[in-house]
């Protein structure tokens, strides 16, 4: 059984079409990273599967049932935006009166389970007004996983956060689905943070979902390359142009040729052709670059 199941999603905000027939599979126990430039719909998507907003058309099943069922929205844990906490009071404390609206049994049990689960366990008593960026989106999270929720819907839980505090969410989020019951939603600009985590994507764009694909199939979907600087970066260039079809320069100065070929054959073309080569190495792109490709209707 999927998590989430969407088929012929739509959605309008007068005469401006946010979603547009969409369709999403969401497997139980993934992280889907859900990928898409601003205003491709991917927000309002989110909240139409929480059932924040109505739908326009189209079907939302949770589980395998309609996602307006009472028992399957319980299943739903939530962070779109920002966490709702009253600045003033401790984390704990917001966690304490969140749990008290979910009528969550030994809530204070509960309370220290979740935030230590989520690294937050020293800061309990810190005034939520006091705590940095990633503790606040780790707040948020914790808040979601109030009441056991088997399915989490985030929207951009890494924005803002130094290395240290990616860190730590990548293993909240590896941690939350390591036993296979409970899936993630999370959407993010940061594809090489998401790329880390996730094992599944879906990449919308006008409204529509463009491609799905799992982890293993962008991995085999990423192109090659090779890069390499030599001491005559122009001539060398000209040359490749000359035999590859595919030459690019990268920001870090290195000419990168995705023809399928090897590091060996190119430094050989070149040193018969009187160029040295000083570095090389063969790579794939990553999901950023595969991202920008799509956009761009370039080759996957």
């Amino acid at each position: 059984m999927n998590a989430v199941e969407i088929r012929n999603l739509s959605k309008n905000f007068g005469s401006k079409k946010a979603v547009c027939g969409l369709d999403m599979t969401v497997p139980m126990g993934s992280i889907y990273g859900f990928i898409g430039e601003n205003g491709s719909g991917k927000s309002t998507t989110e909240k139409m599967i929480c059932g924040l907003i109505p739908t326009g058309g189209g079907s939302i099943k949770l589980y395998g049932k309609d996602y307006t069922d009472i028992n399957v929205r319980a299943k739903v844990g939530v962070l779109i935006e920002s966490p709702g906490c009253f600045p003033g009071l401790t984390v704990f404390d917001n966690m304490m009166l969140q749990a008290a609206n979910l009528s969550i049994r030994n809530p204070e049990k509960e309370v220290v389970r979740i935030l230590k689960s989520v690294r937050m366990e020293g800061a309990a008593g810190n005034k939520y007004k006091n705590c940095s960026l990633g503790m606040k989106q780790r707040v948020g999270i914790a808040m979601a996983l109030l009441g056991e929720p088997t399915l989490l819907v985030l929207d951009e839980p890494l924005n803002g956060l130094d290395a240290d505090g990616m860190r730590i969410m990548r293993e909240v989020f590896l941690d939350i689905v390591k036993d296979g019951k409970r899936s993630i939603i999370v959407s993010s600009h940061l594809l090489g943070e998401l790329q880390k985590v996730a094992t599944h994507y879906g990449i919308i764009r006008h409204g529509k979902m463009i491609v799905e694909m799992t982890a293993a199939e962008l991995d085999a979907s990423c192109r090659t390359y090779v890069a390499l600087k030599s001491g005559d970066m122009n001539r060398t260039k000209t040359l490749l142009e000359r035999k590859y079809s595919r030459i690019e320069e990268d920001e870090a100065g290195y000419i990168r040729v995705y023809d399928p070929t090897t590091a060996e054959a190119i430094v050989s073309y070149l040193y018969e052709n009187g160029i040295c080569v000083t570095e090389v190495g063969e790579d794939k792109i990553g999901l950023e670059e595969y991202y920008i490709d799509l956009m761009k209707g370039g080759k996957k």
